[in-house]
């Protein structure tokens, strides 16, 4: 409840980090077992404050488990006030999401911690990693300073959903940035000297619309999505505009067929430059630049890390499902690191909404199974 109030949009997680040190110096950790990259630092957002790692010796002869969960929520669930109504815990104040996506996943990592510190519970060697901007692209975990995680062997990654979800594999994505010129006119005295890079922005997407580019995409066999996120020109209606720029993104996990869905948005404003002139026949301009955010994975189901969180989630009373998202997560960067990921949910529902709501019976079996995983008590049948 108590991390849920605490502000830390991507960028912005100073504040929760020293949250969870205060949280271990307090249970006896030596503050110099804790560790902070400098991930931000080769992150394009900048921030202010890199992945906080903390490894813990093992007590027993095992290969070393790392356990991660991301700080950062997104700019709705700034100002949450975490309330609780029977079961479900969600945010009391206006319009504002919860956030337990993900500090729900964050407190897994630290109840387990605390357990083992307070019980002196055996466990394997482990690796703690709390990841800073997984919201805007995963960047914390691109950029994150491998050196310190101590060549972990197996990885478990909390994040939204139920308790017994087990994502073994996500989609992959492109982001793309758009920047449309034309030509600045006074839009009462000669708009027909101008060209309108809004018209031009709309053209193009009114084409990705139109001929199924956008949105959920779907070409015969072949899946993925698309979206224009963020649109951003202009400065006083009597200037045809003259700058607009464009954020937007490519997903599928078929590698191939994503950047086809890049190229046809890439085409469709290249086709909106040419469609749109002024009185001289003049056209305005555009530039494209698209980045991979996050290469796509799918575990197979008789991975280590697989069979060892299903066994956890039994243990623990619960009954896995495996899944396969269609958004990123920071296991699809731990994964392309060559650590291969299971994520594992908390409870969250509604993530990224005002709705946002976290089931505490879900997020005590999370708990429970995380705990499971750390201390190597999971049983898994061979």
């Amino acid at each position: 409840m108590k991390m849920m109030a605490i502000s830390g949009r991507s960028g912005e997680e100073t504040e929760i980090a020293e949250f969870l040190v205060s949280q271990l110096v307090a249970a006896g950790l030596p503050r110099d077992q804790i560790r902070f990259d400098s991930a931000h630092r080769r992150s394009p957002l900048g921030g202010q404050i890199g992945n906080m790692v903390l490894k813990l010796p093992g007590t027993m002869r095992a290969p070393r488990r790392m356990m991660s969960a991301h700080l950062d929520t997104v700019p709705i669930c700034v100002g949450s006030n975490p309330v609780r109504r029977g079961n479900l815990v969600r945010s009391s104040a206006p319009r504002r999401g919860l956030g337990a996506d993900n500090r729900a996943g964050c407190a897994v990592l630290l109840s387990a911690v605390l357990e083992i510190l307070e019980k002196e519970l055996p466990h394997p060697p482990l690796t703690l990693c709390w990841f800073v901007q997984e919201e805007v692209g995963l960047q914390g975990a691109r950029a994150a300073s491998r050196g310190l995680w101590g060549n972990p062997r197996l990885a478990f990654n909390w994040d939204g959903g139920a308790a017994t979800k087990l994502t073994i594999g996500a989609t992959g994505g492109y982001r793309t940035e758009i920047t449309i010129r034309g030509i600045a006119s006074h839009a009462g005295n000669h708009p027909e000297k101008g060209v309108s890079a809004i018209a031009i922005a709309g053209v193009a997407i009114a084409d990705l619309q139109q001929n199924g580019w956008h949105g959920d995409v779907r070409k015969g066999a072949q899946c993925g999505t698309s979206n224009v996120g963020i649109i951003r020109g202009g400065a006083a209606t009597n200037v045809v505009t003259d700058e607009v720029y464009v954020k937007t993104e490519a997903r599928s996990h078929d590698p191939k067929f994503r950047k086809r869905i890049l190229n046809e948005i890439e085409r469709a404003f290249r086709r909106a430059v040419k469609s749109v002139r002024n009185v001289d026949g003049r056209t305005g301009s555009v530039s494209i630049r698209s980045t991979l955010d996050y290469e796509s994975f799918l575990l197979p189901t008789d991975a280590a890390c697989v069979k060892i969180a299903q066994a956890a989630v039994r243990a623990v009373g619960g009954e896995p499902q495996l899944a396969v998202a269609n958004g990123g997560l920071d296991a699809n960067w731990i994964t392309a690191h060559g650590l291969p990921t299971v994520s594992l949910g908390c409870g969250q529902k509604n993530q990224h909404m005002e709705s946002e709501t976290l089931n505490l019976a879900q997020f005590k079996l999370a708990c429970r199974a995380g705990l499971r995983i750390a201390t190597g008590t999971e049983e898994v049948d061979d």
